[in-house]
C-alpha cells in the first residue's frame, strides 16, 4: 500500500545514526574498546542538539501557544483518524506515536477529558508496542485516572506531562533503540505543524505564523536525509513526493515573515502526508 510505503519511507529517511543525535547521554565505552569516542566540544554538541530538538517540551509548547494567542481551540482541530499500534512495523508505530503525542500535548489545556485520556491512551499503546517500560504505562494510567476524576488542574497537568516527556525519550531510546527517537519526533513535528497552522488560519494571525512556523532547520533536517541517504529505502515516486513536500516547507519557513497563504500551504502540505497514516 502506498500509505505504508510512504510512511515507512518517511520514517526511514527521518532516522539518523547515533553520531547525529548526541542530545541524550551515551553509555560509557566497554572496557574492551581500545579508545573511547572522540571528545566533542560545546559548539559541536549544541549544533547537533539543534537537529534533534524537533519537539519542545509541553511547558515550552504551551508558553509559545499562549504567547501567540492560540493555546485554546486546538483540540477541535485534531483529526479523528484511528492510529493503530497493533502492527508489525515499528517505524510506522513510532511515527504514529509521535502524532499521538502532539495531539495530546498540544491540546492539554482545552481538550475534553474523554478526548485527552483517549489521546494519552494512544501514546501509551504506541510506547508499549515500541518496548517502553512499565513506568511509562503506569504514569499515563495515573494521569488518565486523575483527568477522569477531575482531580488535577490543566496547569498542573502541563507540568506532569513535561516531566513525563523528559523521561520518555531516554527510556524509548534505551528500550526500542536509537532509531525510534527521530521517528517519534518526525510524527510530532508533522502533526504539530498541521494543528498549529490550522489554528493560525482560523485566527487569521499572521504574527503567530511567523513566530511558530519559521523553523527551516527542521525541514532541512529531514530533507538532507532524503537527498543523501534516501535512495533505496523507498520507491522513487515516494521520494519525489516527500522531497517536494519538505522542499516546500523549508522554502516557506525560510521567509522573513509568513502570510496567511503561506500558513495555508503548510497545512495543505502536512495534510497530504498525514493523510497517508
Amino acid at each position: 500500500m502506498l500509505s505504508s510505503v510512504l510512511f515507512v519511507g518517511l520514517l526511514h529517511l527521518a532516522a539518523c545514526s547515533s553520531d547525529e543525535k548526541p542530545a541524550e547521554p551515551v553509555k560509557p565505552a566497554e572496557p574492551a574498546e581500545p579508545a573511547g569516542p572522540p571528545k566533542l566540544d560545546k559548539a559541536t554538541l549544541e549544533a547537533a542538539a539543534e537537529n534533534v530538538a524537533l519537539v519542545p517540551s509541553p511547558a515550552e509548547m504551551q508558553k509559545a501557544l499562549d504567547k501567540a494567542g492560540i493555546a485554546t481551540g486546538l483540540s477541535s482541530m485534531v483529526s479523528d483518524r484511528a492510529l493503530k499500534m497493533d502492527i508489525e512495523n515499528k517505524d510506522v508505530i513510532a511515527v504514529r506515536t509521535g502524532v499521538a503525542m502532539a495531539d495530546a500535548l498540544l491540546t492539554v489545556k482545552d481538550a475534553p477529558p474523554e478526548k485527552l485520556t483517549a489521546r494519552l491512551a494512544t501514546v501509551k499503546a504506541g510506547m508499549t508496542a515500541l518496548g517502553g517500560g512499565a513506568d511509562i504505562a503506569a504514569t499515563i494510567d495515573d494521569i488518565n485516572a486523575r483527568v477522569t476524576n477531575n482531580s488535577v488542574s490543566r496547569e498542573d497537568l502541563v507540568k506532569e506531562l513535561d516531566e513525563m516527556h523528559g523521561a520518555i525519550i531516554p527510556e524509548i531510546k534505551f528500550e526500542a533503540g536509537e532509531r525510534a527517537v527521530p521517528l517519534i519526533q518526525a510524527g510530532s513535528w508533522l502533526e504539530g505543524s498541521n494543528l498549529v497552522s490550522a489554528a493560525i488560519v482560523a485566527a487569521n494571525n499572521t504574527t503567530a505564523g511567523t513566530e511558530l512556523l519559521r523553523q527551516p532547520q527542521v525541514a532541512d533536517y529531514f530533507l538532507k536525509y532524503v537527498e543523501v541517504e534516501g535512495a533505496g529505502k523507498a520507491p522513487d515516486e515516494v521520494l519525489k513526493q516527500l522531497h517536494g513536500t519538505l522542499t516546500k516547507l523549508k522554502e516557506i519557513a525560510s521567509k522573513p515573515t509568513l502570510s496567511i497563504d503561506d500558513v495555508k500551504e503548510v497545512k495543505s502540505q502536512t495534510d497530504a502526508v498525514l493523510a497517508l497514516l
